[in-house]
């Protein structure tokens, strides 16, 4: 595993998404699955691991605050808050200092810590970002302890611009990959020159970057790909990274034949490695297997020049104008 810097610390490249493990929108993980996967991943050098207030509604954070507590050495635990609907006026109401502060610290104690290393907004409003106030609010949990940074994760580049312009901004979590290519030309520059940490997340376009799906794949019920496939739940791009799944079938297997083996899950992933800017990326993982595709991306070679070019191309002539929903 390589490894990147993330303000004073550094983090694995390669990241562990969590979503997954709130057994609420993948379908169902148990807990002792759930343990086995990240130990798989810490036990292959990684150390940054992404997770929400609302995966499972607390179910993901407390798996892992178990985890933590046999961890042999430091991890850094990124969570998320802002779109609970459980609590009086529900989301998006709850941007109030007091409704984050209580969310911030019922994470706390799901995981087990006295201080989040990383509290994110979670894609709320635009208008919410755009006032400020959500912001502030942070930094008041900042200054009292309870977190040690704050970020945000974005739907579109309008949103990230606008967190980019904030003080204290120390990540931007938001959707890149072989189906969203064009963020890099409208956001990157801007991050770094802010010295703002990326996160990268549905970096497999909800699995479809893997290449094994065929246009008949069907998912549980409860699954985000069965019930979001065209944004009915949510932003769209969440899940398929906005294009239709059978369209991206076919793109998929496009993509493939452009990288070097069948490995294509790792080389999507390489892909997003092989830009400078990115600090982490987060893939999540059902399976063990799926943990050690995502971490040997960190092993390859970067890709050469002329396959970024085919790649690019590709996403100019044929993907992003079947980009839905907003980005």
């Amino acid at each position: 595993m390589n490894y990147r810097p993330f303000k004073d610390v550094q983090v694995a490249e390669v990241g562990l998404g969590t979503w997954q493990l709130g057994s609420a929108d993948w379908g169902n993980i148990d807990e002792e699955e759930a343990i086995k996967i990240l130990k798989a991943y810490t036990d292959a050098g990684g150390n940054f691991i992404d997770t929400a207030d609302v995966y499972g509604m607390g179910v993901s954070e407390t798996i892992i605050g178990k985890f933590l507590q046999s961890a042999d050495k430091e991890l850094f635990v990124a969570t998320k808050l802002g779109r609970r609907g459980d609590v009086p006026n529900g989301w998006p109401q709850n941007f109030t200092y007091d409704a984050m502060k209580r969310h911030a610290e019922e994470s706390l104690q799901h995981l087990g810590l006295s201080q989040l290393f990383l509290e994110q907004l979670h894609c709320i409003p635009t208008e919410e970002m755009r006032s400020g106030k959500v912001f502030d609010n942070l930094r008041k949990l900042q200054q009292e302890g309870l977190i040690r940074y704050f970020g945000a994760s974005v739907e579109t580049s309008e949103e990230a611009m606008i967190c980019l312009e904030q003080e204290g901004l120390a990540s931007l979590q938001i959707i890149f990959n072989l189906f969203r290519q064009h963020v890099a030309d409208e956001v990157f520059a801007k991050a770094k020159e802010k010295g703002v940490a990326l996160i990268i997340r549905v970096p497999l376009a909800s699995g479809l970057l893997s290449g094994k799906f065929k246009e008949d794949t069907v998912f549980e019920e409860n699954d985000h790909r069965n019930y979001n496939a065209n944004g009915e739940a949510f932003n769209t791009g969440e899940t398929f990274s906005g294009i239709e799944f059978r369209e991206g079938v076919k793109l998929a297997g496009s993509i493939r034949a452009l990288l070097p083996d069948e490995h294509m899950a790792a080389w999507a992933i390489r892909w997003i490695l092989d830009h400078p800017e990115v600090t982490t990326v987060i893939p999540g993982a059902s399976k063990i297997s799926q943990v050690n595709s995502n971490v040997a991306a960190s092993g390859l070679q970067p890709l050469s020049a002329a396959a970024h070019a085919q790649l690019r191309k590709l996403y100019d002539e044929e993907i992003h104008s079947r980009i839905r929903g907003h980005y």
